[in-house]
């Protein structure tokens, strides 16, 4: 009786880029979130459009193709805003009279200062649940850790969001707005680019989950669904005792701090939607 042949190792399967737990199987763009969570998309980003958004919004669109100066772009999304969604009128928006206006008051503007002022409050909850169903990347930090959907950090970024969009009035087809001017904003300010260098102060690279690494000091790391990064290099080390260097594709820049003029203090913000990055780590 012959012996049978020696057992092969069993190739190793390599996960896919963008792990399963860190995505949703649908949402409402025009790419699946494996697909633009992935390492594929930041080397090679096609624009992302959220479902219906610029075809309901042509008019204002149609107005800033006549401007061809920043700031007046910005004056007339901003009017536009206002006048779209009752911004100064909330009566109109079906905001019952003498009743308190301070939820009715939670609109877009506030919630880019909210999370420029702490990206773990009610600001952020809200901007992190509105990447989670518009683009299916799911929130892995706030306020602790969210890997299990049962936990009571989770629990309490669940109510996070849901208290900070009680009583709003759209907020979250705002927030679809405000995005997709970004996008054309950034496209009006130089068409052929596709990445920007930014940077991110951290203390250690154990904050980020860490899928790989490569030479050179490279990783292949997991970053939350949405993230705070600058463009100035040296004001990312007032931040933490290294610095990640990543390229990122436009398509992923949410907000950045030059988009509306006098919003916000300063001008090297970008807020950048998550997923898989390679990155560098370096010191300054």
């Amino acid at each position: 009786m012959t012996s049978p042949p020696p057992r092969q190792p069993v190739p190793e399967i390599l996960a896919p880029s963008l792990p399963a737990s860190a995505r949703l199987p649908l949402n409402r763009c025009n790419l699946p979130p494996v697909i633009l969570g992935s390492l594929t998309y930041q080397a090679h980003p096609v624009p992302l459009e959220i479902d219906g958004v610029r075809a309901f919004h042509a008019k204002l669109f149609d107005q800033l193709a006549e401007a061809t100066d920043h700031r007046e772009r910005a004056e007339r999304f901003g009017h536009y805003m206002t006048v779209h969604f009752c911004l100064e009128a909330l009566e109109e928006a079906g905001l019952t009279p003498g009743r308190k206006k301070k939820r009715a008051n939670a609109n877009y503007l506030r919630q880019v200062r909210g999370w420029s002022f702490d990206s773990d409050g009610r600001e952020g909850a809200v901007l992190k649940h509105w990447v989670e169903t518009r683009f299916g990347l799911l929130a892995r930090h706030h306020n602790g850790c969210l890997h299990k959907p049962g936990s009571d950090a989770y629990q309490r970024y669940l109510a996070a969001g849901a208290r900070g969009l009680y009583a709003t009035n759209a907020l979250e087809a705002q927030l679809d707005l405000l995005y997709t001017y970004c996008q054309y904003e950034l496209f009006r300010l130089d068409p052929p680019r596709k990445h920007l260098t930014l940077f991110r102060g951290i203390n250690r690279i154990d904050e980020h989950e860490i899928l790989g690494r490569g030479p050179g000091g490279r990783y292949r790391v997991l970053l939350n669904n949405l993230n705070s990064f600058t463009s100035d290099r040296e004001r990312a080390d007032e931040f933490g005792d290294y610095i990640l260097e990543a390229q990122i594709p436009l398509p992923k820049v949410f907000f950045f701090n030059r988009l509306l003029p006098g919003l916000l203090k300063g001008e090297d913000e970008f807020v950048v939607i998550g997923g898989v990055y390679e990155v560098g780590i370096s010191t300054l």
